[in-house]
């Protein structure tokens, strides 16, 4: 009986073990997608400004 019980022990402290892992990881990947969004919105912005950089370098006459 004394060794299914410790046996029930470990796999609680494993259980609680993992599921502690899991939280963490969940933190991570949240903020890992938070981020990822972030600087997708500061590409599209960067992306934005060549573009206009660009087209306003065609737009200047020769002279200038």
């Amino acid at each position: 009986m004394d060794e299914l019980k410790e046996r029930l022990v470990e796999l609680e402290i494993r259980y609680t073990q993992q599921a502690q892992l899991m939280e963490e990881l969940n933190e991570v990947l949240t903020d890992a997608c938070a981020r990822i969004g972030r600087l997708e919105l500061e590409n599209r912005g960067l992306r934005d400004q060549l573009r206009q950089m660009a087209s306003d370098d065609y737009t200047l006459s020769p002279d200038e």
